[in-house]
């Protein structure tokens, strides 16, 4: 398989320039840029390397930086930003605070006639975002575009494959920036494009057939997407030997947990243990109302109940989980085999001592997860299922949780759902959901006096949370909605909707 290689240095959009690469279907591997050598990357045989950006000056001490080696190995290299800033450093030019001409945002861009802007007008927009750049550049570069303020926002080496941007091509703002990435990738590394979705369906199913035949696999199903795909994956490889345990503790949206049970058991005939540890998990809760409090009673309580079924299912040596890429990116792990207490589940007890654990999703991007989710017919309302927090409703429920306060969310947020979902999809919010807060507001119901409670409703248009837009929906949309919720729902009297942007708030409430 061919790969890119993403050498990060600490840029806030290093997941986003993989997932570019990926969208041209070629694979993207991303490796903190002191964690891999350039014998390593010759090694592995990358088809190129791309240096992210990131928040530093070359010239600081303790900046990050790579082997120079990584440049002569005659691997073709983007780089982006920073990246660009320390290809120039290392091959011998010189870098330099923009000492007032900082450029950061939409920036008209002037490019000349060469493979990485082939298709690129002459003039168009780029994202800017920097305070240094490069003054003089090494020898055996030219400049290949200029904005106002920066004479060379893009430079090469294209004799030795070595190109360089000052802006960054990933973000949407570049106008043709895709096109940018497109040629790197197809004509200057002679990417061929085989990361494909059922080519990577077929190649796991096969993988895991081998590695776990005669195994017993366990995993622990949230109903979420990842479980989910990586539930109906392995059940592919391995079948009756893969037990799923779903603990329902009774904070999942309206009818979401007898979806989950209904899909995995009718539609796919999986061993699914389900766990009704509602009352369980509210008695824990009970007079709670701290949000990060709420999460570890309920990740912990989690564990314990998962633990208690395992050791009824007797000895099984493979614990199955839906790591995704992004997960192991940011703990920082390289390959592992085996299961540790601090790992990605949330800390699963040392003396469970799984032999084995199985990540078949760990390559993977959330967009990607659910392409091969829909390549194995697992049904929609799993597939793209909104992004939902693990301790679930508690903690879009502001103060105590309650089995009273539960049921008026669920309520709620599926009347808020369902008339958002009779828009056309492309008119959809990417998030969308409610919020129950601790405020009483006085109504009229019936003629009569009424006080209840204050629900929030929050959507939000964004491509990947890092930040995000609040939604403009139709005003008739909020209407029937609020309407629907108060009419419908006893015991809430006053509908608001939430029009702050992330940040400088965070999409969830708590």
């Amino acid at each position: 398989m061919e790969k890119i290689l993403v050498l990060d240095f600490g840029g806030q959009y290093s997941q986003l320039i993989a997932r570019r690469v990926r969208e041209h279907q070629v694979y993207a591997e991303i490796r903190p840029c002191d964690g891999i050598t350039a014998r390593e990357i010759k090694e592995t045989g990358y088809k190129g390397i791309i240096f992210t950006g990131g928040p530093n000056s070359v010239y600081e001490s303790g900046s990050p930086k790579c082997d120079p080696a990584v440049l002569a190995l005659g691997i073709p290299v983007l780089g982006i930003c920073y990246g660009a800033q320390l290809m120039a450093y290392l091959c011998g030019g010189e870098v330099s605070a923009a000492s007032g001409a900082s450029e950061y945002g939409r920036t008209p861009l002037m490019t000349a006639d060469c493979r990485l802007f082939a298709g690129v007008p002459e003039e168009s927009i780029c994202w800017m975002s920097h305070t240094d750049q490069v003054t003089r550049l090494p020898e055996g570069f030219l400049a290949l575009a200029r904005t106002e303020k920066c004479e060379n926002a893009a430079f090469a080496d294209e004799g030795r494959g070595l190109y360089a941007l000052q802006f960054h091509p990933e973000v949407t703002h570049t106008e043709y920036g895709r096109q940018m990435l497109e040629n790197f990738l197809l004509d200057i590394c002679g990417c061929s494009c085989d990361w494909q979705t059922d080519s990577f369906v077929k190649a796991s199913i096969e993988k895991y057939r081998k590695e776990l035949a005669g195994k017993r696999v366990l995993l622990a199903l949230s109903g979420g997407v990842d479980s989910a795909v990586a539930a109906v994956l392995l059940h592919r490889a391995v079948g009756q030997n893969l037990t799923c345990v779903f603990v329902d503790h009774g904070l999942l949206r309206k009818n979401e947990g007898d979806l989950v049970e209904t899909a995995f058991k009718e539609k796919f005939g999986m061993n699914l243990i389900r766990v009704d540890a509602r009352e369980r998990f509210l008695r824990k809760l009970q007079g709670v109302t701290e949000p990060e409090r709420k999460r570890k009673i309920i990740g912990e309580e989690f564990i314990r109940v998962f633990e208690e079924e395992a050791k009824k299912l007797g000895s099984i040596e493979v614990l199955a989980q839906g790591t995704i890429y992004p997960d192991v990116i940011e703990s920082g792990k390289g390959d592992s085999a085996v299961i540790k207490s601090h790992h990605n589940v949330g800390g699963l007890p040392e003396r469970m001592s799984f032999s084995e654990i199985a990540e078949p999703l760990r390559e993977l991007f959330k967009d990607e997860v659910r392409k091969v989710g829909t390549a194995l017919g697992i049904p929609d309302e799993l597939v793209y299922r909104q992004p939902f927090p693990g301790p679930g409703l508690a903690v879009r429920i502001i103060g105590a949780v309650t089995a009273e306060r539960v049921k008026l969310l669920q309520d709620a947020d599926a009347i808020f759902r369902e008339e958002v979902d009779r828009l056309p999809v492309d008119e959809r919010p990417d998030q969308y959901f409610a919020v129950l807060t601790d405020l009483k507001s006085v109504g009229v119901k019936g003629d009569a006096r009424a006080y209840g409670s204050t629900v929030v409703l929050r959507a939000v248009d964004t491509e990947d949370f890092m930040t995000a837009q609040w939604s403009r929906l139709p005003f008739s949309v909020l209407e029937e909605v609020s309407g629907r919720i108060t009419g419908e729902v006893p015991g809430i009297s006053r509908v608001v909707y939430d029009i702050t942007a992330k940040p400088p708030a965070t999409v969830e409430w708590e």
